[in-house]
Order: structure tokens, then sequence, then C-alpha cells
């Protein structure tokens, strides 16, 4: 089973390359972004709780996300429809890497890869209140976007450390194109 960990800052194109990765490797996407909007949406007790965290551009609890997670991979693999998983989003933190690594272990299988998608500090910035000026995200407005920034920034670069520590960690410059990372994200994907 091919699976994948996916991260980078919000607006470096986890979901746009996740979304490639899907198309070309018959892997099933699980983005916590979007298992959270879903919970928001349908007005859940978690939806709730996650929203004001969100809109503060705070992380969502530990738990709560590998609750979710856990629900969605087991899932699949009971269904026998996934060649893998790319997790977009998830783990944020070291600890959060361990518990996949743990749950993972469980399941009989385990992460590939951390894919680290690359972009430089000001380009985050644009993509990002461009975002917001064309989906309406709450959260994609200067202010809540350096929050995101300055979390990622001391929350989740140990993960990489994680996944550099094992031998599982690879990198991608997302600066231009998308067809052009995804070279790079095939190269990487077809030599594991």
């Amino acid at each position: 089973m091919l699976n994948i960990v996916i991260s980078g800052a919000p607006g470096s194109g986890k979901g746009t390359q996740s979304a490639i990765i899907v198309e070309n490797y018959g892997l099933t996407h699980i983005s916590t972004g979007d298992m959270l909007r879903e919970e928001i949406k349908n007005g859940t007790e978690n939806g709730k709780k996650a929203e004001v965290l969100i809109n503060d551009g705070k992380l969502v609890p530990d738990e709560m996300i590998i609750a979710m997670l856990h629900d969605q991979v087991q899932k699949h693999i009971n269904a026998g429809d996934t060649k893998g998983f790319i997790f977009d989003g998830f783990p944020r933190t070291a600890a959060q890497a361990v518990a996949l690594d743990n749950m993972l272990h469980e399941l009989e299988t385990e992460v590939s890869c951390m894919l680290h998608m690359q972009v430089d500090h000001e380009l985050l910035i644009e993509r990002l209140l461009n975002r917001g000026k064309t989906s309406g995200r709450a959260d994609d407005n200067l202010e809540t976007i350096q929050k995101r920034l300055d979390v990622y920034n001391s929350q989740t670069l140990p993960v990489i450390e994680h996944y550099k520590n094992s031998g599982r960690y690879k990198a991608a410059c997302n600066n231009s194109s998308v067809e052009a990372c995804f070279a790079q994200v095939k190269e990487i994907i077809d030599s594991l």
C-alpha cells in the first residue's frame, strides 16, 4: 500500500498536487481540512468547536482529528477500494505523526514518505489572499494568514524532522507551475 503524507504551509499547493496524485496513482485522498469543513457544514458538535478555532487561526485538537481520520482510513481499508492514501493536512505536529504511524501499523501498513511542498513565504501570502478573494473563505485574510503561517512554523516543522529521522522525507518546490511541481512529485513517487 502506498501511503503519502503531503505537507506544506497553507497555500503551498497540497490540495492541487493531491488531486493529481490521486488521479495518477489511484490513492484515496484524505484531507483533514475537507473533513473539518464537512463537520462545520453539517453543524456537528466537533464542527462547531472546530469553526471557532479555525476562524481564530488555531489548529483543531489532535484527538478530534485523529478520531475522524481513523474512521476514514478504516472505512476504505475494510471496503478494499484503495491502493493507499494521501494524507493532506495531517499530521501537523510530531505527536500526530507518531499517532499516524501507530494507527497505520495497527492496520498493517505504514507511511511510505512525507512529501513536503516548499514555497517562498511571500508567494504563500499572495496565493492565500487571492484564494480569499475568489473562494470567500473567512480564514484567508492577512491577519489570519500570518497567524496560520506562524502556527505552521512553530508546530508543523518538527513533523519534517520526524520523517527525516526515519528516512521518509522528500521535498518538491512549488514556486512555479502546477505541472513543473508534479514532474518532481512523480519522480519522487516513482522512486518509492
